[in-house]
């Protein structure tokens, strides 16, 4: 039986307003999840609260088992730095080096090692040696899926991340994604616009009106 990777129980969230509330949802190794809605209805922050960076007003959050926010500091940081992988629309890679050190600093700071077969699959191979500010938006965008995966995160938290690319590399983006979860025993959460790479998941939701409803 698939162990649970995540677990959202009851959660509410506002700002000035009321985002939702009594949001639940559970992922487990090898699942993919999408949430899907309207801009502002609150999917990027449902997934920060998932992913250690934005306590929820009520309810609770379990990560590999243990309640998320009633561990220290450190503890989280851990978490951030060796257990899950957050997959921005904008890449955030340092301009002033390669892409290769790019990647390095994520694998150095994890423990772990540079697989040369993830830079194939990405397609990225021959610019590794290149700076970032040298690199289209496209090739950027999959250096900083390769620093994440590079990692060897259990979970991978992806916000709109093929938002900025053609349909054909965000095909190819989703490919890796899809592969590296059942390869590792992992699991995904993507917030998405595009309905098509969230059809791709193997179970989808629907943020609005206050609530998460899953797609059937």
């Amino acid at each position: 039986m698939s162990q649970t990777l995540l677990k959202a129980k009851a959660i509410s969230h506002s700002f000035d307003t009321l985002l939702f509330e009594g949001v639940n949802l559970s992922l487990y190794e090898r699942q993919s999840a999408a949430i899907v809605g309207r801009s502002g209805s609150g999917k990027s922050t449902l997934l920060h609260i998932c992913s250690t960076f934005i306590e929820p007003k009520e309810g609770s959050v379990s990560l590999f088992g243990k309640e998320l926010y009633t561990q220290s500091t450190s503890a989280i940081e851990e978490i951030r730095r060796y257990e899950i992988g957050i997959i921005f629309q904008f890449h955030y890679l340092f301009k002033g080096m390669s892409a290769m050190e790019n990647v390095e600093i994520a694998t150095i700071l994890a423990r772990e090692t540079i697989d040369p077969a993830l830079l194939e699959k990405l397609e990225i191979t021959d610019v590794m040696a290149q700076k970032i500010g040298e690199l289209s938006g496209g090739q950027q965008q999959r250096v900083s899926i390769a620093r994440v995966l590079s990692k060897k995160p259990r979970i991978i938290f992806a916000d709109e991340p093929t938002g900025n690319l053609d349909n054909e590399t965000a095909t190819l983006v989703m490919d890796v994604l899809m592969d590296y979860i059942q390869n590792n025993d992992a699991a995904l959460m993507l917030v998405t616009h595009d309905e098509q790479m969230a059809e791709r998941c193997d179970i989808c939701y629907r943020l609005e009106e206050k609530s998460l409803k899953e797609i059937v």
